[in-house]
């Protein structure tokens, strides 16, 4: 099995609403603790900017789809693109 890299792609301030339509078609839900660890693992720099290791309140709202993982914290959606490896 490929392992899975994320990278960084946007958050839903920085498209337009079409373009959120697009991400978030054929969204499920997650498991937000493996979410975590990929974002930690592959973007480190977003885990802390974010501030992944403080409580989320939003994180029942996490989603996945075929291409995106998509991080609900702080109100803010922020997609991380699936890239096998």
């Amino acid at each position: 099995m490929a392992k899975c890299v994320l990278t960084y792609e946007c958050c839903c301030a920085d498209i337009t609403q079409d373009r959120w339509n697009k991400l978030m078609r054929k969204t499920k839900p997650c498991n937000y603790k493996k979410m975590v660890a990929k974002i930690k693992r592959d973007c480190p720099d977003m885990y802390d900017s974010i501030g992944l290791k403080y409580p989320n309140p939003y994180k029942d709202q996490c989603r996945i789809t075929p291409t995106h993982y998509v991080l609900v914290h702080s109100a803010i959606e922020y997609f991380f693109k699936k890239n096998p490896a």
